[in-house]
């Protein structure tokens, strides 16, 4: 799948819309400047790309200039070192200087035609100051006691707390419709005024959470473009799905649901949002596990956007159809998968019968007409050997494929049996232990001998009838699936040390839940 995000960062980083106006002359004039090259960058979504350069930098003066324009958002001013000296807007004004002095810079900058700069750099001012004030008062604490400084910079850090407080606040007011506010209220936490408190007199931790994260993306307008080319768009995105949601497939849903339904279909951030999250999501193999002790795998929010979102057209222009034909594969194998879904039935041979089946030439037939015919011919002998996995009869079926061959298998499948015996007789369970590699057989049955693995069920495909590798999605061995008396998927994927703990956990939830 990793082709198929490659094809799409090329289609979305191409069709980013050129605004109707001439290019760009940004100029910048910043005395006692001592480097030679500087690099104009521009933020987008996650990272951050250098777009010009100027090679000869005299006596501080510094000019970009373009004939198309620039998107339009917050940018940055690099030095040859590539370090940052400046963060700037440019917006629909694509023709200012900015002004400073080299030894104070933040504190002298000055923009000229550029109100919203100008405001930029008063919010800097502002926190370099406080960080001044901070500063001041951690050397007042020279010779005092730990006890006395820790009072003094407690006091201190209260008292800048609230005046950047209310500074944000009336800058925020200040600025409301312009890009500046947008681009700062990324960048600003919403938390309650106040906190009321819970049944224990303590202020109520579940309220703060949920206003904070009901409020986390407020007075963000999804709308316009201009919030992907800034340095908190990106990272805000990705600090709430990754720390502030619980992770749990539906929650993530529901929140995606929530901030697309904001964004105008077609657009960059739209287009960027869904390529972002399918390949997160798809490429994401962690599990979650709910209170009951079930399992979830975050690929169900990949099959969820791709069955509302790309594969019936709502996200037309960010892959093309070659791309979405490769997902809906994808999705169809997955979604069969899914946690709580029934797994496909394997009609399986046998150790005891693998040898006769192998002297049917099923190995040795070219055609798939060639197969048929043995088939055919073989039919009634096959129906009496297959091992099934539906026939199984148990609470809980471990399937497990691997190959004779693979070195981690050859640690993991001894491990899992050797792990099984601490529930054996007080858990009903038993192993399905798929061997993937039909042309091993000899080796298969000396490992299984030698291993003493003689309490799972030891199967093969020999007629090539199941198509295994496609239907369970197994591009490595070992692969380990938890099934239940249904043969629905409880866990998926799983290492061999997971097992017992995970039946164990659904063992005490289902105790749990009767009493």
């Amino acid at each position: 799948m990793k082709n198929i995000y490659i094809i799409f960062v090329l289609i979305f980083l191409f069709s980013v819309r050129i605004i109707a106006q001439k290019g760009y002359d940004i100029k910048f004039k910043i005395n006692g400047c001592k480097d030679t090259t500087m690099f104009l960058a521009k933020y987008y979504f996650d990272q951050t790309s250098i777009i010009d350069s100027c090679k000869h930098v005299k006596n501080g003066n510094i000019q970009f200039k373009g004939s198309l324009p620039l998107d339009r958002g917050v940018y940055i001013l690099v030095n040859q070192d590539k370090a940052r000296y400046i963060d700037f807007i440019i917006n629909d004004n694509q023709n200012f200087t900015i002004n400073g002095e080299y030894t104070n810079l933040m504190a002298s900058l000055k923009c000229i035609k550029s109100k919203e700069n100008d405001e930029l750099f008063s919010y800097a001012k502002f926190m370099m100051a406080r960080d001044k004030d901070f500063g001041t008062a951690i050397s007042q604490i020279k010779g005092k006691s730990k006890a006395d400084s820790l009072i003094i910079v407690n006091e201190k850090q209260k008292v800048i707390a609230e005046e950047i407080k209310k500074f944000d606040k009336e800058f925020l007011i200040r600025n409301k419709g312009n890009f500046v506010f947008d681009f700062m209220n990324l960048r600003t936490e919403k938390y309650p005024e106040t906190i009321p408190n819970a049944s224990n007199g303590r202020p109520d931790s579940i309220y703060q959470y949920y206003y904070y994260k009901n409020h986390f993306f407020d007075g963000v307008n999804f709308k316009d473009e201009r919030i992907m080319f800034t340095p908190f768009f990106g990272e805000k995105i990705k600090r709430f799905f990754d720390q502030v949601l619980v992770q749990q497939p539906d929650s993530i849903i529901r929140e995606l649901d929530k901030i697309l339904s904001q964004c105008l279909p077609g657009t960059l951030v739209f287009n960027t949002l869904i390529g972002h999250f399918t390949y997160k999501y798809e490429t994401n193999k962690a599990l979650s596990f709910d209170q009951f002790g079930n399992c979830n795998t975050f690929e169900k929010v990949f099959v969820y956007l791709a069955d509302n979102y790309i594969c019936n057209g709502k996200a037309e222009g960010i892959y093309d159809d070659a791309t979405i034909l490769k997902i809906k594969d994808r999705v169809n194998i997955l979604r069969k998968l899914l946690p709580g879904q029934k797994v496909t039935d394997l009609q399986m041979i046998d150790t005891l019968n693998g040898k006769q089946v192998l002297n049917m030439g099923f190995d040795t037939t070219k055609t798939s007409a060639g197969a048929t015919f043995l088939y055919n011919k073989y039919a009634g002998k096959l129906s009496t050997m297959y091992k099934t996995l539906y026939e199984i009869n148990a609470k809980y079926t471990i399937l497990v494929f691997w190959a004779a061959d693979c070195g981690h298998c050859q640690k993991e499948v001894p491990k899992l049996y050797k792990d099984l015996q601490s529930i054996k007789g007080s858990v009903d369970f038993k192993v399905y232990a798929v061997q993937t590699k039909e042309e091993l057989f000899n080796d298969w049955k000396k490992f299984i001998s030698e291993n003493n693995l003689k309490d799972f069920i030891h199967v093969f495909d020999p007629v090539h009838i199941n198509n295994i590798k496609e239907t369970f999605d197994i591009t490595g061995t070992p692969v380990i699936f938890l099934l239940d008396k249904d043969k629905k998927v409880k866990a998926k994927k799983l290492a061999a040390d997971q097992v017992v703990d995970i039946i164990k956990n659904l063992e005490s939830a289902e105790k749990n839940l009767i009493k």
